[in-house]
């Protein structure tokens, strides 16, 4: 395995479990040296990781979207032989895993883009896998998928060409997207109301149980809510990792409506800018068609 960070090392972690070798290498040396002390063989470069595998070998990389996939795999084609197989776990853009694929093809090395979901609670309730790219190589590692995947081979499918499994997972985390931004105004709502008083803790629990709004997510915004009832420890900052941005150009490029998913997106935009130029001209704006009020800034108070 090649990168490690948190989720890579979990999934480290639940193949050994499953009783399959693995031999780990991570730019940082922190990294290697807390997989080795589970059992792992590591390693200081990918010529090193390469060289601790026997052929037809297996490099499953979990690097971030962009340079340090691209740089990854690229020293991986430069290494491996005709039958190796590269794996790409992480959240890669599907056109480049495309073109991945048809580089490495060129190599007679052949490439899996496997959408991966699960985040940090896989080691203990297993990852969803998406996989797309050449069906020989998804037969060949199926074991150590199926040890990955939840239990008895759901949560897992080969389901297309190079690309499929990341356009999956990009469809994926847009959906996520679309799921948490409801959830979040639905709570947002209820707090806001000074009828009732309601316990959000205690409503997430209840819908927990029986109503059709249950998941996973609802799992984990009731155990936000138990951890932090009024959520005073945490910024109202939301970070998106990409998938989100690709998924709404996608459905631009394709004439496909998603205006919840497109709606989400954008609130993330919105909750990082604390002082919007957007809303101050429309402040502007109404004062001067209207004479409406306008807030001063604390500068000019």
């Amino acid at each position: 395995m090649a990168g490690l960070g948190r989720m890579g090392a979990n999934m480290a972690l639940r193949l050994m479990r499953g009783g399959h070798e693995i031999v780990a290498y991570d730019p940082g040396p922190d990294a290697v040296r807390a997989i080795e002390a589970e059992g792992a063989s590591g390693v200081d470069s990918l010529a090193g990781l390469v060289g601790g595998l026997i052929p037809p070998r297996a490099v499953w990389v979990m690097a971030p979207a962009g340079e340090p996939t691209e740089t990854t795999i690229h020293t991986l084609s430069e290494l491996l032989s005709a039958d190796d197989i590269v794996v790409d776990g992480g959240n890669a853009f599907y056109k480049d895993s495309i073109r991945r694929a048809g580089i490495l093809k060129e190599k007679g090395v052949r490439f899996l883009d496997v959408g991966t979901s699960g985040g940090v609670w896989g080691l203990e309730e297993g990852y969803c896998l998406m996989v797309g790219g050449d069906k020989s190589a998804y037969n060949a590692i199926l074991p150590a998928l199926e040890t990955l995947a939840p239990s008895g081979g759901v949560g897992l499918g080969h389901v297309g060409p190079s690309g499929a499994g990341h356009f999956v997972k990009m469809v994926h985390n847009a959906v996520e997207y679309g799921l948490m931004q409801s959830y979040a105004e639905g709570f947002e709502l209820m707090s806001a109301s000074d009828k009732f008083d309601l316990n959000l803790e205690q409503v997430a629990e209840i819908w927990r149980h029986g109503s059709v709004v249950r998941s996973w997510l609802l799992d984990l915004t009731a155990r936000a809510l138990k951890d932090d009832p009024s959520l005073e420890g945490i910024r109202a900052y939301v970070e998106d990792t990409g998938e989100g941005r690709w998924a709404v150009q996608e459905s631009v490029d394709l004439s496909v409506p998603m205006p919840v998913i497109a709606a989400s997106l954008q609130a993330r935009f919105r909750s990082r800018q604390e002082e919007p130029i957007g809303a101050k001209l429309l402040a502007a704006l109404r004062n001067s068609f209207g004479g409406h009020q306008v807030r001063k800034s604390n500068n000019e108070r």
